[in-house]
């Protein structure tokens, strides 16, 4: 018999249908995917030579459960240099993915019954983490006529003597909001005051269409920081998503508690990646550059295409590379969730996007446009088909 913690974590949504889709082509279909939240860019050819480089030269052993000496040091420079926060090495730990560090964080922060507060739309992973250490999730809802924004007045209104943490993440995955900056630096008096930790999820930061640049909560003084674990990793910004390195950066007694969690888990992330790693952070930048440039333009057209289609209401995302259309006018019959539109897109479309019902909201689903131009062009004329078909036929 499986325990019950087993029992009650349910599977990724986003990678159910990426591996469906995976499936489905090897069988011949034709499909376009927009579930992978992944870029679709190859790894910058600096960052492969240096792993290439680790490997010829023997460096295949176990490191440090934390990450090496070196690593350590370059994503304290990075933080220093892009969020304006000053960590020391022993408040850093490298582990196999951001994934993989916010599980740490939370596990060395929660006990049964702990409420953590979680805005909504949410990743999928957020709530299964939370439950997996025996967390209570209080899900604060956002409002797509705020563009999807989180404010301080609704953590507010959420915390109780139970609150634990909040789990910030901006840009947001699914919705692409950016937590105003105003709002940042009074939810970091909120997390002082009321003595919560705030997990800033990071993961997006340089992937911003807007004006409006990202605040990190950690580098509002030393109150905020000690309250704070920043995540971040290398999967999104510089491609490298199967490379499996995320960080994060907190007061050295969590950090120290999460490092024997590592120890007792997965121990070192991979050898041979970490200077791969050291070379994205201190290299050029200029193909994060060209990818958030590309990015920008694949966003205008698919928000203006979804837009184009009656039934469909697509916000405009401040980031990330997701948007998150609302597709609930067209409901109705046996199309009545999100789980039933992306079903229906899929067989008759052959179109995969993932149902807004795993990150909390089921009017709505999530589209990546980490995918090629073409690939967006295509995925809309079929999207606009098969809408058309549902409108006529009542639903």
């Amino acid at each position: 018999m499986l325990s019950k913690r087993a029992q009650g974590v349910a599977p990724s949504p986003t990678l159910a249908i990426t591996a469906k889709v995976r499936q489905m082509r090897q069988e011949g279909i034709d499909i376009v995917g927009f579930g992978a939240g992944e870029p679709d860019f190859d790894t910058p050819e600096h960052i492969k030579e240096a792993a290439v480089k680790a490997l010829r030269e023997g460096m295949t052993k176990y490191t440090p459960t934390t990450g090496i000496p070196e690593l350590k040091k370059a994503i304290c420079e990075k933080f220093r240099r892009d969020n304006g926060i000053d960590y020391t090495p022993n408040e850093i730990i490298v582990s196999v993915g951001a994934k993989h560090s916010l599980f740490n964080a939370i596990m060395a922060l929660v006990d049964p019954g702990d409420e953590c507060i979680i805005p909504a739309p949410y990743w999928v992973t957020y709530p299964e983490q939370v439950k997996f250490a025996g967390g209570v999730p209080v899900f604060v809802e956002t409002k797509e006529s705020n563009g999807f924004r989180l404010t301080a007045d609704q953590v507010a209104e959420a915390v109780t003597p139970k609150t634990k943490l909040l789990i910030l993440n901006s840009p947001c995955n699914p919705t692409g909001a950016c937590v105003a900056p105003e709002e940042i630096r009074k939810i970091a008096e909120l997390a002082v005051e009321k003595g919560f930790y705030v997990i800033s999820d990071e993961i997006y930061e340089h992937l911003i269409y807007t004006d409006v640049r990202p605040l990190s909560i950690a580098s509002l003084g030393p109150e905020a920081k000690k309250q704070t674990i920043t995540v971040n990793g290398v999967s999104k910004t510089y491609s490298m998503t199967g490379w499996r390195i995320g960080y994060a950066g907190g007061d050295a007694e969590i950090v120290a508690a999460m490092g024997r969690i590592q120890d007792q888990s997965t121990s070192n992330p991979t050898s041979f990646v970490q200077p791969a790693v050291i070379a994205a952070l201190e290299g050029s930048q200029e193909c994060v550059a060209q990818m958030r440039e590309e990015f920008a333009k694949r966003r205008k057209v698919l928000v203006d295409g979804l837009n184009s289609i009656p039934g469909i209401h697509c916000a405009n995302p401040d980031g990330a590379f997701y948007v998150f259309p609302r597709v609930s006018d067209l409901y109705g019959g046996e199309i009545n969730s999100s789980d039933a539109f992306a079903e229906y897109l899929l067989k008759e479309a052959q179109v995969a996007v993932v149902p807004g019902s795993g990150f909390g909201a089921d009017e709505y689903v999530r589209l990546s446009y980490a995918t090629s131009m073409a690939n967006i062009q295509k995925g809309l004329e079929r999207i606009a088909t098969a809408c058309e078909k549902l409108s006529k036929a009542g639903g």
